[in-house]
């Protein structure tokens, strides 16, 4: 079969192409062909930093996100059958071999029938850009009558966390660096918008929220955002971080203690089969109900993977990136 693969961590120039044996599904696996592969910010940097600073394995096919057709199935799995149309979750985690491929074979748990009123280029982003986006919305339980502050609003995630909140009865207000983005989040629906490098930047917020700071903030980069939340969240408030540009990040504690918020966090790749379970029943149904859009703003063929790397890496791109892997 046909794909991506490292051997050695660095730059997008330690991506090849070439041929490998097509993988085996185990008695509880699932195999799938794979029709799109999502690239994430994730990717990147695993394949730039590893995990913990090293190479997990000898040689590595990138990507977690991806969707397509079953292709084989393990005696023990019955919720797909060979045909289905699947969307995929968690292919490069903890294992070498990810979604950059014509096939690759994942856990049953990590293989979720894909609508037909969605895209296979939909489904690929379902994985990682959805998923959080659903947890970190509902992740401190009902968000209705609150004010949620959803840091990068025109992101991947935030595009889909402002539809979540506002589905759930949120007040929004996004941030975002430029008008293209700010253009994106009004779209999907966002109450307000702030461009967090305005200088009055916190002083909008305050003046929107009648100076309490947001109810509960989604944090895309606790180190670039966290010095300011003695400001922007509001007494007994809670921050639902995902994500942050630095492994180390500087909090008001005091200012924590004080007026009794809170911080909470998760990584997308260890939700709980519960979570999962919600996540993608909540999907379902925004899918029903033509509820959901999932932006595509970049395509590359699978032999420009290194492209679409770079293009995440900068994080220029307006929408999600997918890589077309099979023409299905």
């Amino acid at each position: 079969m046909k794909s991506a693969y490292y051997t050695e961590l660095g730059g997008s120039d330690v991506l090849k192409l070439g041929e490998m044996d097509r993988p085996e599904p185990g008695d509880r696996d699932v195999r799938v062909k794979i029709a799109v592969s999502g690239v994430n910010p994730s990717d990147w940097k695993a394949r730039e930093r590893g995990r913990a600073g090293a190479l997990p394995f000898p040689i590595i096919i990138p990507q977690s996100d991806g969707a397509g057709i079953v292709d084989a199935i393990g005696g023990a799995v019955s919720h797909v059958s060979e045909g289905d149309r699947v969307w995929v979750l968690n292919g490069q985690w903890q294992r070498p071999y990810g979604t950059a491929a014509e096939y690759t074979v994942l856990p049953a748990k990590y293989v979720i029938p894909l609508p037909d009123r969605a895209s296979f280029e939909e489904g690929a982003c379902f994985g990682i850009p959805f998923l959080t986006a659903h947890q970190s919305v509902f992740f401190d339980g009902d968000v209705s009558g609150q004010t949620l502050l959803i840091q990068g609003g025109a992101g991947t995630v935030g595009h889909h966390a402002i539809q979540i909140a506002k589905r759930a009865g949120a007040h929004v207000i996004a941030t975002v660096s430029g008008p293209k983005k700010a253009t994106i989040a009004r779209a999907a629906g966002a109450d307000e918008i702030l461009n967090y490098k305005d200088e009055d930047y916190v002083d909008q917020l305050l003046s929107l929220t009648a100076g309490r700071g947001a109810d509960r903030i989604i944090e895309v980069s606790l180190s670039a955002n966290a010095a300011l939340y003695d400001r922007i969240l509001a007494p007994k408030g809670t921050a639902i971080i995902y994500g942050s540009g630095e492994p180390m990040a500087q909090v008001p504690a005091m200012s924590f203690i004080v007026r009794g918020a809170q911080l909470k966090w998760f990584i997308v790749y260890e939700l709980t089969e519960l979570e999962l379970t919600a996540g993608t029943a909540y999907l379902k149904g925004m899918l029903e109900d033509g509820a959901l859009d999932t932006l595509i703003g970049a395509r590359f063929p699978l032999d420009d993977i290194g492209a679409a790397h770079d293009l995440i890496a900068t994080g220029q791109n307006l929408g999600n990136v997918v890589l077309t892997v099979s023409d299905l």
